[in-house]
């Protein structure tokens, strides 16, 4: 039966829609083997789920007693944060350095205006670059089991979600030039929800190449299983 419900919980669990999501998902206490999602379930070997840090309020189970989604187990590879702060600053120098230029050679009425706001765009531009990889890097989690993949990002906006094994469609593996400098690689999940594909970011080369194997054999076992 679980087995059943897990098929039905490829949700979105973020913003508005996370309530919701959480409680389609409740019955679906883990993801196989001995992992554990949900505080107050069971696993498969009949264990109880450890407590979770992260609570999904509102959320139910079948008993009616609250449950708690605890984050992904995995963080993403800590030099992603370098090539977060290298993308932010080309970023930056594009949006911020790009204009100021541009407005410096337009109006030469004085150096004081334009040393100002260089001064206060620069502050901006400078947290930004610190700040966003950091964050980032405590955000973005990922997990996967033979039987679902489990993820979690964002930035301003964060997003977890679970999709069963048995709604994977396609898993590509994705390197830019800067994540080929850096030796790392994101993991794109094409899945049969309307919510779209999952992305794990900032992965080592081999911690990527080793998931998209592992999640292609699950799908590929949970379309056998399902036949």
């Amino acid at each position: 039966m679980v087995a059943t419900r897990a098929a039905e919980c490829a949700g979105s669990v973020s913003g508005g829609r996370g309530r919701a999501a959480v409680d389609r998902c409740v019955p679906c206490l883990w993801l196989g083997g001995r992992t554990a999602w949900f505080a107050g379930g069971v696993n498969q070997s009949g264990a109880r789920a450890p407590e979770a840090p992260v609570t999904a309020p509102g959320a139910v189970d079948a008993s009616g007693r609250s449950a708690v989604l605890r984050p992904p187990a995995h963080r993403v590879a800590p030099r992603a944060r370098l090539l977060w702060a290298i993308s932010g600053l080309v970023e930056m120098a594009v949006l911020v350095g790009g204009p100021q230029v541009a407005w410096l050679v337009a109006d030469r009425t004085g150096a004081g205006p334009h040393l100002a706001v260089a001064l206060a765009s620069g502050a901006v531009a400078g947290c930004y670059i610190i700040g966003m990889p950091l964050w980032r890097y405590r955000v973005h989690r990922w997990e996967a089991t033979e039987r679902a993949v489990y993820t979690q990002r964002g930035w301003l906006h964060q997003e977890r979600r679970i999709a069963p094994a048995s709604r994977v469609q396609t898993v590509d593996l994705r390197r830019g030039p800067l994540a080929q400098l850096f030796g790392l690689a994101s993991v794109r999940v094409t899945t049969a929800s309307a919510a779209g594909p999952l992305t794990i970011d900032g992965l080592t080369l081999a911690d990527a190449t080793q998931l998209v194997d592992r999640l292609a054999a699950a799908a590929e076992a949970a379309g056998d299983d399902a036949t």
